[in-house]
């Protein structure tokens, strides 16, 4: 599936919103990464993932008809999913607690490898990584305006809060990222250099 012209992109979206099946599946494989990201992103579970992603695109297809494309529909669709995700966590928050003390009982206090224990991947990689790290909302407000590109106008739109907001969480997510950076990107650079 190539570029598409304005015109050709201006036909799909009525065939969307006429209810057409294959431009809805091609809709979904067109989408279904950006909204796996925005899920993950959020602290689910794969399978809660799958589960609040399928949620994401049916409550998509029943306001297709109403999207008048005054955002771009990627970032009318990641705003569907993020909304989905926060009230999956809300309805599932007592479920996910204990399913976490029993992971941890499971596990035993085992930590996770150190990122420098990544030296051999990219360093884009390892930013990626560290962002994970991040407290949920800067994550969020980081991957949207980095990987996903959306402005800080967009970002406010998706996540529902004042684009000062947005801005205190991308200085404050930079700042955390430069902390958890420095040393692993040092040890990066010794072991190449």
């Amino acid at each position: 599936m190539g570029k598409r012209s304005w015109r050709q992109e201006d036909d799909w979206l009525r065939q969307l919103r006429s209810g057409d099946h294959n431009a809805f599946a091609e809709f979904i494989d067109k989408y279904k990464e950006t909204v796996f990201l925005c899920c993950r992103r959020m602290g689910l579970r794969e399978d809660e993932t799958e589960d609040v992603a399928s949620e994401t695109f049916l409550a998509a297809y029943k306001a297709l008809r109403r999207y008048g494309g005054q955002a771009e529909l990627s970032t009318w669709l990641w705003s569907i999913a993020y909304r989905q995700a926060v009230n999956y966590l809300r309805k599932n928050k007592r479920h996910r607690q204990l399913q976490t003390e029993l992971d941890e009982e499971i596990v035993g206090t085992e930590e996770q490898a150190p990122l420098t224990q990544a030296q051999s991947r990219e360093q884009q990689e390892i930013v990626w990584q560290a962002v994970n790290h991040l407290p949920r909302l800067w994550a969020v407000a980081v991957i949207l305006h980095y990987r996903e590109t959306k402005s800080i106008a967009e970002i406010a739109e998706i996540m529902r809060i004042r684009q000062n907001t947005v801005k205190t969480y991308l200085f404050r997510g930079r700042e955390k990222l430069k902390q958890i950076l420095s040393p692993v990107l040092r040890d990066e650079i010794d072991a190449t250099g």
